[in-house]
């Protein structure tokens, strides 16, 4: 047999092996694995655009529809044209004060009180005197419920060093920090044209301009950090103060509070709840809604339509396209086994291998009926220096991608359970397995 034909020469070159992997191991420091527990950076919304269902056609300038949790566009006309947005420029106003609360800056209790330049200002409100003095909560209601300019103004006064051409800047560079485009600009906190201003910024060119896209991402970051808005947003009517004889009415006529106003009820949009209406005669009528049903958030914007109850018929089209189109599909649950990758070889571990389960849970819009075929799933380790005992359960060891018609989210894959590293003796009577095991493995398959 080929195996007795072994020369003594062989035999020492095997006996030297060993010694030399025994002189190694006992040298061997503990190794740790790297940290695999950094938090996965921030990102913008995944605005890639699902299926569009070209047979919907919105009488407006421009129109988009998102899902709200995700950014996933659902349906796009023209969706990135800058265009004038009026009112709905206070929807950056509302996030920058509110993100102030945030911040502990101010509270709701906060006095706020309005200069002449507010008191003065043209357009929506106009109830605001020159130093009167409102909570922080009482001007914003009037801001988002009644679309007050005077409020705009004295909230970008307070958080703008007594400037409003200052807090137009805090403005732009929020905008781009919410990955808004480039086109996104601001003058004004109000969306007033510069021809409308009494004190027009003279730092800042321009006019006040956002695409349907921006004002989407607007939107998005609101309901992402700021959800409280909407219980301002959905309030129909509401008196500024007990004194007052008549309330503010909300421009928002598609509110599911006005389910029951003779004047609006047609209107009326189960689960509508924001988010801010817009109109001048450069921009002329614009909306961005967002209503919520079985589960899903759609927020949707159109912008230049020609009439005053066009801006809402057509949300509806954008709103009933959604909802009857699209659902939310969960695809991976949290501690599930991918197919593709259950486990990974862990070096220096009493255990050889380890299982992977993924962290967290993956969901996609998807088409109603959508199929676990239509998704790609890869799944790949961390590379081979970072698979090292010790091992705790819970450590990222991997990542699993997926894919559904031009959306992609990745999850972490874990360790299922510890894997201690293992005594020197424990590896080097390993390494001389396997390498025996090797060897023998080469003289079988040998001519």
């Amino acid at each position: 047999m080929r195996f007795f034909s072994f020369t003594r020469k062989k035999i020492a070159l095997v006996l030297g092996v060993s010694l030399i992997a025994q002189s190694v191991l006992l040298h061997i420091q503990p190794a740790f694995a790297a940290d695999t527990k950094t938090p996965a950076a921030t990102t913008a919304p995944a605005t890639t655009t699902a299926p569009t269902g070209g047979e919907l056609k919105v009488n407006a300038k421009s129109a988009i529809v998102m899902e709200a949790s995700t950014g996933a566009v659902l349906y796009e006309m023209n969706a990135d044209e800058a265009l004038p947005p009026a009112s709905m420029a206070k929807m950056m106003t509302e996030y920058l004060a509110m993100e102030s609360i945030k911040e502990g800056k101010f509270t709701w209790d906060s006095q706020v009180t309005a200069s002449k330049n507010a008191a003065d200002v043209i357009g929506s409100g106009q109830l605001i005197a020159e130093n009167e003095t409102l909570s922080f909560k009482d001007m914003f209601s009037a801001m988002s419920i009644y679309s007050a300019n005077d409020a705009s103004v004295a909230f970008a006064e307070l958080l703008g060093g007594g400037s409003e051409e200052n807090f137009a800047k805090m403005m732009n560079e929020k905008a781009k920090q919410l990955g808004m485009s480039d086109q996104a600009h601001f003058i004004s906190a109000t969306g007033l044209s510069r021809a409308d201003l009494k004190n027009p910024p003279q730092s800042i060119e321009g006019e006040t301009k956002m695409t349907a896209r921006d004002a989407a991402i607007l939107a998005y970051n609101i309901l992402k950090d700021h959800k409280e808005v909407l219980e301002f947003t959905k309030i129909p009517s509401l008196k500024l103060r007990p004194t007052d004889k008549t309330p503010m009415i909300n421009w928002n006529w598609m509110l599911e509070g006005n389910s029951t106003n003779a004047n609006f009820k047609k209107y009326a949009y189960t689960g509508l709840d924001g988010l801010k209406t817009g109109s001048t005669d450069d921009a002329g009528y614009c909306f961005t809604g967002t209503a919520e049903r079985n589960g899903m958030r759609l927020i949707t914007v159109v912008m230049g339509t020609k009439t005053e109850p066009e801006r809402f018929n057509e949300t509806r089209k954008l709103l009933d396209y959604g909802f009857n189109n699209f659902e939310i599909k969960p695809f991976l649950n949290a501690k599930q086994e991918i197919d593709s990758l259950k486990i990974v070889n862990i070096k220096k571990g009493v255990q050889t291998q380890v299982p992977l389960v993924t962290k967290t849970g993956l969901t996609f819009v998807t088409k109603k009926g959508a199929k676990d075929t239509d998704f790609k799933i890869t799944a790949e380790p961390l590379e081979e220096s970072k698979l090292v005992a010790p091992i705790a359960k819970g450590d990222t060891l991997g990542k699993v991608k997926v894919s559904y018609n031009g959306q992609e989210k990745t999850a972490d894959l874990i360790a299922n359970e510890d894997v201690e590293k293992g005594s020197w003796i424990r590896l080097l009577f390993r390494s001389i397995k396997n390498f025996f095991g090797d060897m023998f493995k080469g003289i079988k398959g040998g001519s």
